[in-house]
């Protein structure tokens, strides 16, 4: 099974990411990352949902998702013509002894210190799944307290778009 990026334009109503998680979960697909939230029209949300399946799952689960009221468009999002990100917080255990290796590390990962304790240090860093798995790979030996990762977001790259049609944006208007 190979993952796949999913960028679904949605009303940005009560209820809608139940039903679009519903639908995976009733079709036991897992989602591996799940990020929404608001667009340029405050009425429309963009979820961007990172899921495990093959090729013919995967345009059944576009198919279905398609059918949803709530739903204005759905758009793969390949890696090549994307910008896909995830933000990570990652607080490490340091002493004075290892504190400087901490931030040198953190430099090189173009990371950055958001908060020092006496006994700890808190990075945020953005990048690539591989990038972040990476930093916490070589900041593990000093001991990492507590991490959090949010889901991954991604855009169309230079004019690539997808934007909400305008017949879209007046259907949600009028029913709003």
């Amino acid at each position: 099974m190979s993952k796949h990026t999913l960028s679904v334009l949605v009303e940005n109503k009560p209820g809608v990411l139940a039903r679009v998680s519903g639908l995976f979960s009733r079709r036991g697909f897992n989602i591996h990352s799940l990020a929404v939230g608001p667009t340029e029209h405050p009425d429309i949300s963009r979820m961007t949902v990172v899921v495990t399946v093959e090729g013919l799952a995967l345009e059944q689960v576009t198919k279905q998702l398609n059918k949803l009221v709530n739903v204005i468009k759905i758009v793969e999002l390949d890696t090549a013509v994307s910008v896909q990100r995830e933000l990570m917080l990652c607080k490490v255990r340091t002493d004075p002894q290892t504190r400087s290796h901490v931030l040198e590390t953190v430099e090189l990962f173009r990371a950055h210190v958001v908060d020092v304790s006496t006994d700890s240090v808190t990075v945020e860093a953005t990048g690539t799944a591989e990038k972040l798995e990476a930093l916490v790979r070589v900041l593990e030996p000093y001991g990492i307290k507590e991490l959090v990762q949010s889901g991954m977001v991604a855009i169309g790259r230079g004019p690539r778009s997808i934007a909400a049609p305008s017949v879209a944006l007046r259907s949600v208007e009028r029913s709003a």
